[in-house]
């Protein structure tokens, strides 16, 4: 028995681990040191490109609760991460360089691991296939993948937009209405603002600070007019947004019985109604300054953010279309798909998918049910963001407690409320493991 692997990133390494743990042979393509990315730099595996935090380490937390998870099934990265951690008040961080070259010397070492440094410009399609290529495939690997799965499935976004808890947003100062009546009455929640609001907004809007882009997003990055960072849209004139992502037509605020001087829509994210996207505004403003400048919306003022914007080149599927909730492909079932060109967002995440798809190419070999997790858990919960078939606009997605099911009745106080969810999850990997 044997399995392919392609990318020897952090989903990569976590799926050999897994395969070759349980008996299975493995083949793990890596084009480093041949070739590198423009992002990477270290010839070691599992490379960390931007912080060297895995996020918040205690339990009661959205990432703590996934890596928790992830412990559970048998995690070598977050093992070796525990080995290499340094001080980082609450969360796990990791000397890089460390962390790197031990993940690297696991892999390496094991015996059922033939490490091949070599770029896959094929994909093969008489065996099973883990592809962990990561968001900036090589040109030649993302040709072969489009082709495999449809050139209008493979997405590249420079921009994406915030998502908000449904909780959070102060209803007193927003409104449920689709625009001209079109649609249920539901389907948007509008949070308006008068003139003197918007001014200010815009003036902030437009002096905020921006993240700094990475060298290799500098050159040549295109941002599609459809998904220009609302900032840049901002600075083009006072009325630009107005007319554009926050246009007021076709609304009457029932606050005022007038129409508003401007309007924010916030859409659905999920079909439970418990996150809600900023529709339009896609952006690259660091994170404290989204808090800051979109909490000057009456409505938002105590947003709590479950995804901030980002700008940055990613390549991913469209998931919903083509993959199946044990990250298969719904056409070709022996070929998986892992990390973040699956559409989960963030270090971890990619690490846990890695995880689940090499434990599920086992099964696939010995003919054994594959393995989804329920959706009260985080791992199961972002299996199920992937494969969600209502999903319109399929966008990137990080551990967050917003795409849990929630606890009934329901718990008001948000720190007992995630330790609830996170006792529910934890409750189900005792039961797993006996």
């Amino acid at each position: 028995m044997s399995v392919t692997i392609i990318g020897a990133g952090l989903a990569g390494c976590e799926a050999a681990w897994q395969c070759a743990e349980n008996g299975v042979k493995v083949r793990l393509f890596e084009m480093k040191p041949v070739k590198f990315t423009p992002a990477h730099k270290n010839p070691d595996f599992a490379e960390l490109i931007c912080s060297n935090s895995l996020k918040a380490a205690r339990i009661d937390s959205a990432a703590g609760l996934m890596k928790e998870e992830m412990r559970r099934l048998g995690s070598l990265l977050l093992r070796v991460a525990d080995e290499c951690a340094v001080p980082a008040g609450g969360a796990l961080a990791v000397d890089r360089n460390q962390f790197a070259a031990k993940v690297t010397a696991a892999i390496r070492s094991h015996p059922n691991i033939t490490v091949i440094e070599q770029e896959v410009t094929d994909i093969p399609d008489d065996e099973v296939v883990i592809i962990a290529s990561g968001p900036l495939t090589s040109e030649p690997l993302s040709k072969a993948i489009g082709k495999l799965c449809g050139h209008e499935f493979l997405n590249f976004h420079d921009a994406a937009a915030p998502i908000v808890t449904a909780e959070s947003i102060d209803l007193s100062c927003a409104f449920a209405a689709s625009r001209y009546d079109r649609g249920g009455d539901d389907d948007y929640i509008n949070c308006p603002m008068n003139k003197e609001q918007y001014e200010a907004f815009q003036e902030a809007l437009v002096s905020a600070e921006r993240a700094p882009l990475h060298e290799f997003e500098k050159d040549g990055v295109k941002v599609y007019e459809g998904c220009m960072p609302i900032e840049i849209l901002a600075s083009r004139g006072k009325d630009a947004i107005r007319y554009g992502p926050m246009k007021p037509v076709g609304l009457r605020d029932p606050h005022t019985g007038h129409r508003p001087w401007a309007n924010l829509q916030l859409r659905k994210e999920n079909r439970e109604g418990t996150l809600y996207n900023l529709v339009g505004f896609q952006t690259n403003l660091k994170f404290g300054e989204q808090k800051r400048v979109f909490g000057m919306i009456p409505a938002l003022k105590n947003a709590e953010f479950m995804r901030y914007g980002v700008m940055h080149r990613n390549t991913f599927l469209n998931s919903p279309k083509l993959l199946n909730g044990d990250y298969s492909m719904i056409d070709h079932p022996h070929i998986f798909f892992a990390g973040q060109i699956t559409g989960v967002e963030g270090y971890m995440e990619s690490a846990g998918s890695g995880l689940l798809c090499g434990i599920n190419a086992v099964r696939t070999l010995q003919s054994r049910e594959r393995l989804i997790l329920p959706d009260f858990t985080m791992l199961g919960a972002l299996q199920g963001h992937i494969c969600n078939r209502e999903t319109k606009d399929f966008q990137p997605m990080g551990a967050n407690f917003g795409i849990l099911p929630p606890i009934e009745p329901k718990i008001r106080d948000k720190r007992e409320r995630y330790a609830a969810l996170s006792a529910r999850s934890m409750v189900y990997f005792e039961s797993m493991m006996h």
